[in-house]
């Protein structure tokens, strides 16, 4: 893992020494390369489960199925946002060097948020994935509602990450070590007040990050605002690498956990997808549609997190696959359709299917698998999320809230298939979306029918 850290962030420096070099028009397909052998790397790391490259005498990195599990899906939801950059960059190519290598170090930033050994690389992670995303969200510098997402979002994120410093800090003080082998080690002994809060505070820290309920407000706002792509970022690796993260600390802080810290991550999970839910229903902007969408679906990953245990680490990895290439599949329609458009509204996407019927098959597919319907990974994602827990009540929340998703997720293939566009705009479909989108669903049906590529 520590090889694969290494080797990404050497990708980010390199794209910065292409960028002097004169290198731009050949930037993306050597990244893009690059980043395939690294995929390729970590899926021999995985299914040999031993390492390549044995680098790191200080334990800094973790290297566990878990760990690699969610590396290559960091790996893979890049090589896919990636992809679609050249097109979505092509009025700022000068600048596209820039985007592409804060891409990579946040890509650096997530492995290390999942893989840490050590609460100082978890820190180090965490800012490193933090401040690309607050560049990213403001990278349109003449748009208002840019620069409102990214000053939002640093804001934000600043709160956020000044809880959980502190939060580590108070651990640090009270086991007198960073190393996570050792503070877990001591949740075993009764432990200090100090000890206790250090473990709220970076929870709360981390729900920031995860945008839970009740600490989600900045999300809809900064999706809405934030350049397409670099929502669709946010929405999937930058999500799911908080959560991946929130739960290893859970998974070795869990031994001084009682029935009143299961009790609040119970409850938060139901008001995450409750309120995700429901404030999706009345949406017209796509963008906002799917940041609560993203909100609900932390809610059903997080029920992993009321009873953590080695049994829920695949669980919630195959969730975050299900969800992150629907969501990748998703916004490559949202970039095609509503290019050189003001805004996402639903609007733009009357009679879809008309016009270009594969977009409307790809978002139909994103949409029946964030419904968790068969065939796809979503619906045994959350069979198995329902599987693991061992709360009835979570469980009839879940359902509850499966059936209210579905309903705005229909309405948006109504909207693309009964609609009519009366607005006469042409609808064209770049092949990089195209082919980002069509990839994601294809690994998506696959982990659908055969789900033990992730769980074996």
């Amino acid at each position: 893992m520590m090889s694969v850290l290494i080797a990404v962030s050497g990708l980010g420096v390199l794209c910065l020494l292409l960028e002097v070099s004169n290198g731009r028009k050949l930037l993306v397909p050597i990244i893009l390369a690059l980043l395939t052998v690294i995929l390729g790397m970590e899926v021999v790391e995985a299914y040999t489960q031993q390492s390549l490259f044995a680098i790191d005498p200080y334990h800094m990195i973790v290297e566990t199925a878990y760990t690699r599990g969610f590396s290559i899906l960091f790996v893979l939801l890049t090589i896919l946002l990636l992809m679609m950059s050249p097109r979505f960059y092509e009025n700022q190519a000068v600048k596209i060097a820039d985007y592409v290598a804060i891409k990579i170090f946040i890509l650096a930033g997530a492995i290390a948020m999942v893989s840490f050994g050590n609460l100082v690389m978890f820190f180090i992670g965490l800012e490193v994935l933090s401040v690309g995303g607050y560049v990213l969200a403001s990278s349109s510098p003449r748009d208002l509602k840019s620069n409102e997402a990214g000053m939002k979002y640093f804001i934000m994120g600043a709160f956020a990450s000044s809880f959980t410093l502190m939060g580590i800090t108070l651990l640090y003080g009270a086991t007198g070590s960073f190393d996570v082998q050792t503070i877990s080690l001591y949740a075993f002994s009764p432990g200090s007040i100090w000890f206790f809060a250090g473990i709220v505070l970076l929870s709360v820290g981390l729900f920031f990050k995860a945008s839970v309920v009740p600490f989600h407000f900045w999300a809809p706002d900064v999706y809405e605002g934030s350049p397409a792509l670099v929502a669709a970022m946010m929405s999937t690796l930058i999500r799911v690498a908080a959560i991946a993260a929130l739960y290893r600390m859970f998974i070795f802080l869990s031994p001084a956990f009682d029935i009143h810290f299961q009790t609040v991550v119970i409850v938060l999970s139901i008001l995450t997808m409750t309120v995700g839910n429901i404030s999706a229903l009345r949406q017209r902007n796509f963008k906002r549609m799917m940041a609560y969408s993203g909100i609900s679906h932390t809610g059903f990953m997080i029920m992993a997190l009321s009873y953590p245990d080695a049994s829920s680490g695949p669980v919630l990895l195959y969730y975050s696959i299900a969800y992150s290439l629907a969501g990748i599949a998703a916004f490559s329609v949202i970039l095609s359709v509503c290019r050189e458009k003001e805004n996402e509204d639903i609007s733009h996407f009357y009679g879809l299917a008309r016009q270009k019927p594969v977009l409307a098959l790809l978002l139909s597919c994103a949409m029946l698998s964030m419904g968790g319907l068969p065939v796809f990974a979503g619906f045994l994602a959350k069979l198995f999320v329902f599987q693991q827990s061992n709360n009835l009540l979570l469980i009839i929340f879940g359902i509850i809230n499966t059936v209210i998703a579905i309903y705005y997720y229909v309405r948006v293939i109504n909207v693309i298939y009964i609609k009519e566009n009366k607005s006469g705009e042409i609808v064209t479909a770049p092949v990089e979306y195209l082919i980002a989108g069509v990839v994601a669903i294809v690994l998506n049906v696959l982990l659908g029918i055969f789900p033990a590529i992730v769980m074996g």
